[in-house]
Protein backbone atom coordinates (compact mmCIF):
# COMPACT_ATOMS: atom_id res chain seq x y z
CA UNK A 1 0.00 0.00 0.00
CA UNK A 2 1.07 3.31 -0.83
CA UNK A 3 1.43 6.24 2.13
CA UNK A 4 -1.81 7.47 0.50
CA UNK A 5 -4.00 5.17 1.10
CA UNK A 6 -2.54 4.60 4.96
CA UNK A 7 -3.77 7.87 5.32
CA UNK A 8 -6.94 7.38 4.29
CA UNK A 9 -7.56 4.25 6.57
CA UNK A 10 -6.44 6.29 9.13
CA UNK A 11 -8.70 9.42 8.93
CA UNK A 12 -11.23 7.16 8.68
CA UNK A 13 -10.35 4.90 11.79
CA UNK A 14 -10.14 8.03 13.52
CA UNK A 15 -13.41 9.28 12.91
CA UNK A 16 -14.88 6.10 13.16
CA UNK A 17 -13.47 4.97 16.42
CA UNK A 18 -15.19 7.65 18.35
CA UNK A 19 -18.34 7.53 16.71
CA UNK A 20 -18.71 3.95 17.99
CA UNK A 21 -17.56 4.18 21.25
CA UNK A 22 -20.31 7.29 21.79
CA UNK A 23 -22.95 4.70 20.29
CA UNK A 24 -22.20 1.94 22.90
CA UNK A 25 -21.80 4.54 25.82
CA UNK A 26 -23.46 4.00 28.88
CA UNK A 27 -24.39 7.39 31.45
CA UNK A 28 -22.35 6.70 34.30
CA UNK A 29 -23.46 9.93 35.94
CA UNK A 30 -27.18 11.37 36.78
CA UNK A 31 -26.19 15.21 35.64
CA UNK A 32 -28.67 15.63 33.04
CA UNK A 33 -32.56 15.79 32.13
CA UNK A 34 -34.68 12.98 33.94
CA UNK A 35 -38.60 12.62 33.26
CA UNK A 36 -40.67 11.97 36.58
CA UNK A 37 -43.32 9.58 37.11
CA UNK A 38 -46.89 10.30 38.49
CA UNK A 39 -47.29 7.51 41.46
CA UNK A 40 -51.08 7.88 40.87
CA UNK A 41 -51.42 8.26 36.97
CA UNK A 42 -48.15 6.46 35.59
CA UNK A 43 -47.95 9.65 33.30
CA UNK A 44 -44.93 11.63 33.49
CA UNK A 45 -45.46 14.79 35.69
CA UNK A 46 -42.56 16.71 35.16
CA UNK A 47 -38.79 16.98 33.94
CA UNK A 48 -35.79 17.45 36.21
CA UNK A 49 -32.88 18.58 35.40
CA UNK A 50 -29.49 17.65 37.59
CA UNK A 51 -26.23 19.07 37.94
CA UNK A 52 -23.58 19.10 40.25
CA UNK A 53 -22.07 22.17 41.58
CA UNK A 54 -18.68 23.30 42.64
CA UNK A 55 -18.29 20.82 45.75
CA UNK A 56 -19.74 17.80 44.15
CA UNK A 57 -22.97 18.10 45.27
CA UNK A 58 -26.43 17.17 43.18
CA UNK A 59 -28.72 19.51 42.74
CA UNK A 60 -32.12 18.93 41.00
CA UNK A 61 -35.09 21.79 39.64
CA UNK A 62 -38.17 21.12 38.03
CA UNK A 63 -37.58 22.57 33.87
CA UNK A 64 -41.11 21.57 32.82
CA UNK A 65 -44.49 20.46 34.09
CA UNK A 66 -46.89 17.97 32.43
CA UNK A 67 -50.40 18.99 33.08
CA UNK A 68 -53.47 17.03 32.62
CA UNK A 69 -55.27 19.65 33.30
CA UNK A 70 -55.22 23.69 33.02
CA UNK A 71 -55.44 24.05 36.53
CA UNK A 72 -53.41 27.22 37.90
CA UNK A 73 -52.57 25.23 40.44
CA UNK A 74 -50.84 22.34 38.98
CA UNK A 75 -48.38 24.98 38.12
CA UNK A 76 -47.41 26.72 41.56
CA UNK A 77 -46.34 24.90 44.66
CA UNK A 78 -49.58 25.40 47.15
CA UNK A 79 -48.75 23.05 49.59
CA UNK A 80 -45.46 24.01 50.27
CA UNK A 81 -44.20 26.35 53.33
CA UNK A 82 -42.01 29.43 54.03
CA UNK A 83 -40.30 30.37 50.46
CA UNK A 84 -41.77 28.24 48.18
CA UNK A 85 -45.36 28.53 48.96
CA UNK A 86 -47.05 29.23 46.13
CA UNK A 87 -43.97 29.19 43.98
CA UNK A 88 -44.09 28.52 40.09
CA UNK A 89 -42.95 24.69 39.76
CA UNK A 90 -40.97 25.63 36.70
CA UNK A 91 -37.64 26.84 37.99
CA UNK A 92 -38.19 25.13 41.11
CA UNK A 93 -34.98 23.56 43.24
CA UNK A 94 -36.35 20.11 44.70
CA UNK A 95 -33.28 18.26 45.33
CA UNK A 96 -30.33 19.29 46.75
CA UNK A 97 -27.65 17.95 49.23
CA UNK A 98 -26.51 14.86 47.46
CA UNK A 99 -23.26 13.17 47.85
CA UNK A 100 -21.45 10.35 46.39
CA UNK A 101 -20.72 7.28 48.18
CA UNK A 102 -20.11 3.77 47.32
CA UNK A 103 -21.76 3.92 43.88
CA UNK A 104 -24.86 5.74 45.31
CA UNK A 105 -25.88 9.69 45.58
CA UNK A 106 -26.83 9.70 49.32
CA UNK A 107 -27.82 12.47 52.14
CA UNK A 108 -29.98 14.55 50.11
CA UNK A 109 -33.57 15.96 50.51
CA UNK A 110 -36.11 15.73 47.87
CA UNK A 111 -39.42 18.21 48.21
CA UNK A 112 -42.21 16.63 47.60
CA UNK A 113 -44.42 19.40 45.58
CA UNK A 114 -47.95 17.83 46.20
CA UNK A 115 -47.87 17.53 49.95
CA UNK A 116 -45.34 20.12 50.94
CA UNK A 117 -42.53 17.65 52.65
CA UNK A 118 -38.65 17.42 52.62
CA UNK A 119 -37.44 13.93 52.45
CA UNK A 120 -34.24 12.45 52.90
CA UNK A 121 -32.90 11.19 49.61
CA UNK A 122 -31.19 8.60 47.86
CA UNK A 123 -30.18 8.40 44.03
CA UNK A 124 -28.84 5.22 42.20
CA UNK A 125 -28.56 4.67 38.45
CA UNK A 126 -29.37 1.87 36.61
CA UNK A 127 -30.46 0.23 33.33
CA UNK A 128 -27.04 1.41 32.26
CA UNK A 129 -27.62 4.89 33.16
CA UNK A 130 -31.08 5.75 31.68
CA UNK A 131 -32.93 4.90 34.53
CA UNK A 132 -32.94 6.50 38.08
CA UNK A 133 -34.26 5.21 41.28
CA UNK A 134 -34.76 7.90 43.29
CA UNK A 135 -35.87 6.90 47.13
CA UNK A 136 -37.28 9.82 49.06
CA UNK A 137 -37.46 8.41 53.37
CA UNK A 138 -38.02 9.88 56.68
CA UNK A 139 -35.49 7.87 58.97
CA UNK A 140 -33.91 5.38 57.49
CA UNK A 141 -33.88 4.18 53.71
CA UNK A 142 -35.35 0.79 53.92
CA UNK A 143 -38.96 2.66 54.76
CA UNK A 144 -39.27 4.98 52.20
CA UNK A 145 -40.74 5.21 48.83
CA UNK A 146 -39.15 4.78 45.52
CA UNK A 147 -39.94 6.23 42.27
CA UNK A 148 -38.00 5.15 38.52
CA UNK A 149 -37.69 8.11 35.95
CA UNK A 150 -36.37 8.32 32.55
CA UNK A 151 -33.07 10.16 31.25
CA UNK A 152 -34.69 11.98 28.54
CA UNK A 153 -32.76 14.10 25.98
CA UNK A 154 -33.71 17.72 25.71
CA UNK A 155 -31.84 18.41 22.40
CA UNK A 156 -33.35 15.88 20.58
CA UNK A 157 -36.96 17.02 20.81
Amino acid sequence: MDCTKWIIILLLAMVSIPAAFAVGMHHDSPIGYWKAIDDATGQPNRIVQIWKTEDQILMGKVVKIFSNTNSEKSKFCTACTGNKHNQPLVGMVVMSGLKMHKNQWKMGQILDTDNGKIYHCALKLTEKGNKLNVKGYLGLPWFGRSQTWERVDLMSG
